[in-house]
């Protein structure tokens, strides 16, 4: 097993490995692990650094700084600017996300196949026996009652008395125990993600992984992917090391994220206008209610219930998500003594949101000076509409529990309302610039398809026109899911695998 780590200037790094896998989140690392159990060599390459779950910062400040892609400054354009949210370490976004497991639904199978030209039930049986491997190895399970907190415990609740289907949540975490840190990575081990498992097996397997190495460029041969190049980057002082090529002798697996991945083929030279269209994403916002008791939304699991009633009618998804001070403090207006009363409030509030599945795509591209990605994205007025609906069903949820007020955030509106106004975010105009969002369950950027006119890769994960070259994580779902995506991505990852071992 084989750990390389930055290297200073000096010569050139090298190595090599039958299958180069970009990337180490939910894809790129069951990828991997799949390739390696197929007797395959596997070096995987990562842009951030290997972190330790006891090196894990405590704050969400710390977070930002260490764990996550340039502080988290990536932002959606459009006619307003939302954040994008991804990791950048070993195990990627799995690290700082809530480890939801959600198993792809079966019209997602029968909408690829109408829209894409493949799909349909042998496909679903391939991913759902995937994902019956996945929730073994990665122990999901059932939100434990004893770590369920207050916030979670009165979403459900609420969602019972007005009627809203809700599920018990299963999440790839072993015997959680409700230290609320999920976005901060799970110091106690709890939560599975990659660089937990999928990662150490690959190593153990004979693979290497290669961290601080974000990859500047696949490397061609002709039309034939022989491996990739890049520089290795320091993780605190983010100065630029040594030059590395690491050699391909089979293949290269991009899995680098809905928005890396693009960039990526852009900067190695594939120019199609396919490479970076039709982006998409699961947009949320949310809504706080505050409550007489305290309900110290940290206590207890980050995320520990949601509801898909609405996804296929309306296309929306509810759920509770706990933040931690720092970020709670960024969404309450104010400023001064305001501010510091507000914050004060902080143990008695609850944060519920409404993620969208929107139609809206939009497009990533290379910035033609950093070579970083670049996102537009503008969500459809029907869209917005959702997202006005959801928030006022989650405001429904706040009221039915007993809040005494509800704090929207959302611009032109009060700062807060009471329980009986309700109605008036019914009223908020259509326009992106009104909601405070964020771009998570990100979709799209080299869409898998079986017409090369409108897709980079074909079903197998083959890049059209190229040799050697494979796409197998979430910027190859062509459409969005309308639940958390982690558990589709890492089947997509292991199916990928399976058809790069039998030659396809």
């Amino acid at each position: 097993m084989t750990h390389w780590s930055f290297q200073p200037k000096g010569p050139a790094f090298q190595a090599d490995a039958d299958y180069v896998v970009v990337g180490s989140g939910a894809g790129g690392a069951a990828a991997a692990s799949q390739l390696a159990r197929g007797g395959a060599s596997v070096a995987v390459v990562e842009a951030g650094p290997w972190r330790d779950p006891e090196d894990y910062p405590s704050s969400m400040f710390g977070t930002m700084r260490d764990m996550m892609d340039s502080w988290g400054s990536l932002l959606a354009k459009g006619r307003a600017f939302w954040p994008v949210v991804q990791a950048r370490l070993v195990g990627g976004t799995t690290v700082i996300n809530s480890a939801i497991v959600v198993r792809t639904p079966g019209d997602i199978f029968d909408l690829w196949q109408k829209e894409r030209g493949f799909g349909g039930d042998e496909l679903a049986q391939r991913y759902w026996k995937a994902q019956d491997e996945i929730e073994k190895e990665l122990h999901v399970s059932l939100v434990p009652k004893d770590s369920h907190g207050l916030s979670n415990l009165y979403a459900k609740q609420s969602a019972i008395k007005l009627g809203f289907h809700d599920h018990d949540m299963k999440r790839s975490v072993k015997d959680c125990l409700g230290t609320g840190f999920c976005l901060q990575g799970c110091k106690k081990e709890r939560k599975q993600s990659t660089n937990l498992n999928y990662i150490p097996e690959v190593m153990e397997r004979g693979g290497h992984v290669v961290s601080c190495a974000p990859v500047r460029k696949i490397v061609f041969e002709e039309r034939r992917a022989i491996g990739v190049s890049g520089r290795f980057v320091h993780p605190q002082t983010r100065k630029k090391g040594s030059s590395f090529f690491i050699r391909a002798r089979k293949g290269v697996v991009v899995a680098a994220s809905a928005t890396h991945s693009p960039a990526l083929l852009q900067r190695s030279g594939l120019r199609a206008p396919e490479v970076g269209a039709y982006f998409r994403a699961h947009p949320g916002a949310g809504v706080f209610g505050l409550y007489d008791e305290p309900i110290d939304m940290n206590s207890g699991a980050t995320q520990g219930w949601s509801s898909t009633f609405f996804r296929e009618q309306k296309g929306m998804k509810l759920e509770t998500l706990s933040l931690p001070l720092e970020l709670v403090a960024s969404r309450l207006s104010g400023g001064g003594t305001t501010l510091m009363e507000r914050v004060q409030r902080y143990r008695h509030l609850a944060m519920w949101v409404v993620a969208v599945r929107t139609e809206a795509t939009g497009r990533v591209d290379a910035n033609p000076f950093t070579g970083a990605p670049s996102v537009r994205f503008n969500p459809t007025k029907y869209d917005l509409l959702r997202f006005r609906e959801g928030a006022h069903a989650v405001a429904q949820m706040h009221v039915e529990q007993g809040a005494r007020e509800i704090i929207p955030g959302v611009a032109g509106m009060p700062y807060s309302i009471r329980p009986d106004e309700i109605d008036k975010i019914l009223d908020v105009p259509l326009e992106q610039r009104c909601w405070t969002g964020i771009l998570s369950h990100l979709f799209g950027g080299c869409v898998m398809g079986a017409d090369d006119l409108n897709s980079v890769c074909d079903p197998h994960g083959k890049v059209h026109g190229c040799s050697g070259l494979y796409i197998a994580d979430a910027s190859a779902i062509p459409t969005t899911l309308g639940v958390n995506p982690q558990h589709t991505i890492m089947a997509l990852g292991k199916v990928v695998a399976e058809d790069i071992l039998n030659g396809h």
